[in-house]
């Protein structure tokens, strides 16, 4: 029988997931669940990650090694900031051993960008890029990583040169529950409205100032036109993707095309949205991006 080697975390806002894993970067078990950054900060860190240790039966020598926002301020114990330009090496060597714990448990840094006409912060994120591009990357890569704040990020040689954070996902998810557009959605069901999302991405990618005009249409369009409340749905999400589509590609994109790290339905939105722009993507599962990073992070920390 195969014996775990460590465990991996990856600890974000409103979610977590745990992986007991061997030397040979396999998982052995899984733990997911919504005990995120802001639940486990009133239930007790030591104890939201006992309960998924005990129910994986992780041996007690095992280390632990956590990417994401249990290193945050607000988290468990604040793992600090990489400074852009930041070798994606020197994550490694600023990671923050947590105290007062019988085992090894291990917190890695994110990435800050301390420019102040564009400060920018990433957790988690530093480590998907890790896994996804190696330690040194050769050549510039221009990296996507959708979700509630969307990363884009420029990486040259293995060293994360610069990045910007779009809000993409909580402004969808804001402007569809909490605004008069909530009504163009309701009951909208699963199906996917490709053509009116690949519209709605050409139309804000084109001009991206109207923005909030385009976003009105979901509800103008349908009560002139008619339509379905998913073609509201998909109106409204291609808008957002497609404003942040024109920043992110309005610099110069490496001739190989923009590296997509996704999984699930943004995965399959973003690639309807860089096709519909006629943009070449190399998409890269966001779960395996995570977990190879980790895992590399690893065997650094713990073989040195």
């Amino acid at each position: 029988m195969t014996e775990p080697a460590y465990v991996a975390v990856d600890w974000g806002t409103s979610s977590f997931r745990l992986w007991l894993v061997d030397r040979g970067g396999r998982v052995l078990a899984e733990r997911r669940s919504d005990e995120g950054m802001l639940a486990a900060a009133k239930t007790g860190f030591p104890a939201v990650l006992q309960s998924h240790l005990a129910a994986v039966e992780a041996p007690d020598h095992l280390p632990v090694l956590v990417c994401g926002m249990a290193g945050a301020k607000t988290g468990w114990v604040e793992a600090g900031y990489v400074d852009t330009p930041a070798p994606l090496a020197a994550i490694l060597k600023q990671a923050v051993r947590v105290p007062a714990q019988a085992r090894d448990i291990r917190i890695l840094p994110g990435i800050a960008q301390r420019d102040v006409s564009a400060p920018d912060v990433m957790r988690g994120e530093e480590t998907q890029l890790l896994g996804a591009l190696g330690f040194e990357a050769a050549g510039e890569a221009l990296v996507c990583m959708p979700g509630t704040h969307s990363k884009w990020v420029r990486v040259k040689g293995g060293i994360v040169e610069g990045f910007s954070t779009f809000m993409t996902g909580e402004l969808f998810s804001v402007v569809s529950r909490e605004t008069i557009l909530s009504l163009a959605v309701a009951g909208a069901d699963e199906a996917e409205d490709v053509a009116s999302f690949k519209a709605a991405v050409k139309a804000a990618h084109a001009a991206p100032a109207f923005a909030a005009n385009l976003l009105f249409t979901a509800r103008s369009r349908q009560l002139l036109f008619g339509g379905t409340p998913a073609a509201a749905r998909e109106t409204l999400s291609g808008t957002l993707i497609g404003v942040e589509l024109a920043a992110g590609l309005s610099g110069a994109v490496p001739q190989a095309g923009v590296t997509l790290i996704a999984s699930g339905r943004l995965a399959m939105l973003y690639r309807h949205a860089f096709d519909a722009l006629s943009v070449t993507v190399h998409p890269v599962d966001a779960d395996e991006a995570v977990r190879r990073g980790l895992s590399m992070a690893s065997a650094a920390i713990w073989t040195t």
